[in-house]
């Protein structure tokens, strides 16, 4: 995924100037948790629905605060603050606006594949016998999940792929837009799970569990797998919802959708890397309605608490409220310093797999933290620098590369190459494969090039960590970016 280039940015737009337009259009509108509300443009040109009082008809259309973007959550209509400006102009002109494009072909096949799947897959408690379900359960470790939770969430399995399949249904009419397959491989006494969805990775924004929702639900737990979300809906009886990537981020294009709920509890999982990405989503929810589940011992991620007969209630009412006051006392802090005593590992951050040595050096990459290489040209900076970022981004470190020195197609060339460990120009038919397995990283390439004006360099910086939820960036080089002029000590 490429940012938007320097020649035509994306116009940045405050949320003063957002708010001063909808005036201006006598367009009402309310302040939300991280979106305005206002009514929808798209759902009046409807005739078989007659247009309700604006007192009691719902703010479907959802404005984000940081970006303008909008989406309309009754006919799925979206786009950018410029789209949402040119609709306005329309409706003043008596033309109705456009509603939401056909899906584009590739989300159209990934959508018929899904289909395909669905329906070859078989409701967990129909395989042919008990034995069978209590096996497929157990290797899941869902032995307690009951019968009626996951008919409820309408889970499914494929036997021919031993893969759990979780469904994406529309918001707003019930049809399949995709799927989650989930198949555990054993390495040595470790558990993996392996993930694969369609449509791809960075198209597939399914809140598992949505249709599940009421409007009257105020109160939800936010986890970051979908069987921490029936374990939790089963021990609890709460709301709750599985982000598509886990703790690795929250699209903004997701936000509308938990507008309705007055209180969020993060619950991700059980290692530090979730509770940073707790705190991380909760500022982008608003802080005063969060809570976070803090991982520990006697706090493990949902599935893992109902097995071990854990009251899962019980730790969701200790939740920590995400907003801490400007001065705190030492007793407020001491479970969080138990907490860092007890996984020195974890705190020292995420180790390199290919660099061991280097994981002496620096123990390992933390958030708020600057390292500099330098060498002379053709040391072997460059090359370098994107297999150390690369080992990162494999292990889910959401990582943007700013390469002011060569274009990004040389430098997704030499990733890739990295990342496949062979010269695919002597296998050319392999590209395909790692291609698919390469895009699914969670990287994205800035396409600026030579010297550039810093400020737009941080605007992009910043766009992409709100984005993308980005915990790592690289600049290649420093001297590129600032120029070779006036290099004075303030720059």
């Amino acid at each position: 995924d490429v940012l938007p280039s320097p020649e035509g940015p994306v116009p940045s737009v405050s949320i003063t100037e957002i708010r001063q337009y909808l005036r201006a259009q006598g367009i009402p509108f309310h302040d939300g948790y991280s979106c305005l509300h206002t009514p929808s443009l798209f759902t009046n040109g409807r005739e078989n629905q007659p247009l309700p009082p604006t007192t009691s008809a719902p703010y479907t259309l959802f404005i984000d605060k940081m970006t303008g973007s909008f989406l309309c959550t009754a006919t799925l209509a979206e786009g950018t603050w410029q789209d949402f400006q040119a609709n306005v102009e329309l409706r003043h002109r008596g033309v109705p606006p456009a509603s939401s494009e056909e899906p584009e072909e590739d989300m159209r096949q990934a959508r018929e594949d899904a289909r395909c799947i669905w329906d070859r897959a078989l409701p967990l408690w129909e395989l042919l016998d008990e034995d069978e379900t209590h096996k497929t359960k157990d290797m899941f470790g869902i032995s307690l999940v009951t019968d009626a939770t996951l008919k409820r969430f309408g889970v499914r399995y494929l036997r021919t792929a031993k893969s759990l399949v979780f469904p994406w249904f529309s918001p707003r009419d019930a049809t399949l837009k995709g799927l989650k397959l989930v198949r555990v491989e054993k390495k040595g006494d470790a558990t993996a799970y392996v993930e694969e969805t369609l449509p791809r990775f960075d198209s597939y924004h399914n809140l598992f569990g949505l249709p599940l929702i009421s409007r009257r639900d105020t109160e939800l737990v936010l986890t970051g797998w979908e069987l921490d979300a029936l374990a939790l809906h089963q021990a609890t009886g709460v709301a709750s919802l599985a982000l598509p990537r886990g703790a690795t981020c929250l699209p903004p294009a997701l936000l509308p959708y938990l507008e309705q709920f007055k209180r969020i509890t993060l619950w991700l999982g059980e290692d530090l890397r979730s509770w940073e990405a707790a705190k991380l989503f909760a500022r982008k929810l608003s802080l005063k309605r969060c809570s976070l589940v803090r991982p520990g011992d006697l706090q493990p991620r949902p599935l893992e608490a109902l097995n071990q007969g854990l009251n899962l209630t019980k730790i969701l009412r200790a939740a920590l409220p995400a907003s801490h006051k400007s001065i705190v006392s030492f007793r407020q802090l001491r479970e969080e310093v138990f907490g860092e005593l007890v996984n020195t590992e974890q705190v020292a951050g995420i180790k390199w797999a290919r660099f061991p040595e280097l994981n002496k050096l620096l123990k390992g990459h933390r958030r708020g933290e600057l390292t500099i290489f330098t060498g002379p040209t053709g040391s072997g900076k460059t090359t370098f620098i994107s297999e150390y970022a690369l080992d990162l981004c494999m292990q889910g470190v959401c990582t943007l590369w700013g390469s002011f020195e060569i274009n990004n197609v040389r430098l997704a060339k030499i990733m890739l190459t990295q990342f496949a460990t062979q010269r695919l120009e002597d296998q050319l038919e392999l590209y395909d494969e790692w291609a698919d397995r390469f895009e699914d990283l969670p990287l994205y390439f800035m396409t600026f090039h030579g010297q550039q004006n810093i400020k737009t360099v941080i605007d992009t910086m910043q766009h992409a960590v709100y984005m993308y939820d980005i915990t790592h960036v690289v600049v290649d080089n420093l001297q590129f970016m600032m120029g070779h002029e006036h290099l004075s000590v303030d720059r």
